[in-house]
């Protein structure tokens, strides 16, 4: 179930245009572009598209009976880590970065975005496989740095096949088991990190792992904890 577009811009606006247009997309189903155009991260920033690279997006429709919709992104985060496990040697240089990052050796590696449209959640995926971007604000990789670049299609297919499986494990299981596995695939607890919050601006901390709704537990200097919904983070 994984369509391949050879150029578009956004497959996660690709998606939200035909949900619009009344089709109904199956869960499972993958779009996925050889190139975007309009490619987005989070705040709306650009996503890199360089070839060889994955981008696509998928679709979840979240039920009354699921956990809170918001936690879909720890659940996209274990899906992209343990599909690019397959492909990395040294499974210790990869860490999740909550609440959507998986990071390479401190470098960004992945980036996860979710957007709702209607009673769907379109999840968008972007993992470097072959180029990484030069960013003027934080370090990235690619998996080719670290050994041959996957196959894009071959990528496509595992990471397909482990968001099913943790999907799954999400609504049959609730979060707990969720958030310990997330937590045991995370860079350890007192890592330092810093957290850009529109209205406060930065916030400095250790990691204190996460609390039990999925937000981040940010331990502060003065030794409270304070847990974080929304926010850019980094490792400081």
């Amino acid at each position: 179930m994984i369509e391949t577009l050879p150029h578009t811009g956004s497959t996660n606006a690709d998606i939200a245009a035909r949900l619009k247009a009344g089709e109904r997309i199956a869960e499972g189903f993958w779009l996925v572009a050889d190139r975007q155009t309009a490619g987005r991260g989070r705040h709306g920033r650009t996503w890199f598209d360089g070839h060889g690279n994955f981008m696509g997006s998928t679709v979840v429709y979240p039920s009354d009976r699921d956990p809170p919709a918001p936690t879909l992104a720890l659940v996209a985060g274990l899906a992209v880590y343990e599909a690019a496990l397959a492909f990395c040697a040294d499974p210790a240089v990869l860490k999740l970065k909550w609440p959507n990052d998986l990071m390479l050796s401190g470098a960004k590696l992945a980036g996860i975005l979710l957007e709702g449209q209607g009673d769907a959640v379109i999840v968008g995926i972007g993992l470097n496989l072959v180029h990484a971007p030069d960013l003027p604000d934080r370090p990235t990789a690619s998996l080719s740095h670290i050994g041959p670049a996957p196959d894009r299609d071959m990528f496509a297919s595992a990471l397909a096949s482990s968001f099913t499986t943790e999907l799954q494990r999400w609504r049959t299981y609730g979060l707990d088991p969720l958030l310990r596995r997330w937590e045991s695939a995370a860079h350890p607890r007192g890592t330092a990190l810093h957290v850009n919050e529109q209205s406060e601006g930065i916030i400095r901390g250790q990691f204190d792992g996460l609390a039990v709704d999925g937000s981040l537990r940010l331990r502060l200097a003065d030794g409270s904890t304070r847990a974080i919904h929304a926010g850019d983070v980094m490792l400081a």
